[in-house]
């Protein structure tokens, strides 16, 4: 149990430190006003993406507030594992909010663009195309490291399968909109992991 409280009490910091930086990065990104239409993604995307997810914060909520309220999902995992977990928080926090300065008022949490977006290059964004789903991926797997319960594990694994589906949709809004320069911009670059060729060539030549 004092194991739980160590772990809790980090993650409880960690999300104190992270959301108030990503809702800043969100509600900037809102002044204009504008209406995204959601229903773009496709009916059942939009809605199992955002139960899913809600089910998933409900049951961080729940361990958070009392592990003891998830206890019928935990596992037992090695001590050097859920350091792990946060070990890896760290480090999808610090791209997670990389990720959303980088986009600056291009962000979006749908697959349409705004009036005025422009195509991002920078930032993660020189070596994958979605670094959001990647932040995703990684916080998921050490959020359910840290807190060894499995209830987490399957809801946010069935959330990052439905983002994965929504990239179809969203390249092709992306593709409708920047034409030639966003296939451009997808040769060079990897969906989900960068191109190592790509990523050797940055390297070299941010070093000359």
């Amino acid at each position: 149990m004092n194991h739980d409280i160590t772990f809790r009490i980090i993650l409880i910091l960690l999300i104190l430190v992270v959301l108030p930086i990503a809702s800043y990065f969100r509600f900037q990104s809102q002044s204009t006003g504008e209406k995204l239409d959601r229903w773009q993604e496709g009916l059942f995307i939009m809605f199992a993406l955002r139960f899913v997810g809600g089910i998933g914060w409900l049951g961080l909520i729940a361990y958070l507030v009392s592990p003891s309220w998830m206890a019928w999902s935990s596992v037992p995992l090695p001590e050097w594992a859920r350091w792990t977990g946060v070990a890896g928080c760290f480090f999808a926090g610090g791209l997670l909010i990389w990720t959303m300065r980088s986009l600056g008022k291009n962000l979006t949490d749908t697959v349409v663009t705004r009036k005025e977006h422009t195509l991002v290059t920078t930032g993660p964004y020189q070596w994958v195309r979605h670094p959001f789903y990647d932040t995703a991926a990684l916080g998921i797997v050490a959020t359910s490291l840290v807190s060894a319960n499995l209830f987490l594990l399957v809801t946010g694994t069935l959330v990052l399968i439905l983002l994965i589906a929504r990239t179809r949709t969203e390249e092709e809004k992306l593709l409708d909109r920047f034409g030639d320069s966003y296939r451009a911009y997808m040769a060079r670059t990897g969906k989900f992991f960068p191109k190592i060729g790509k990523v050797r060539n940055s390297v070299f030549s941010a070093g000359c």
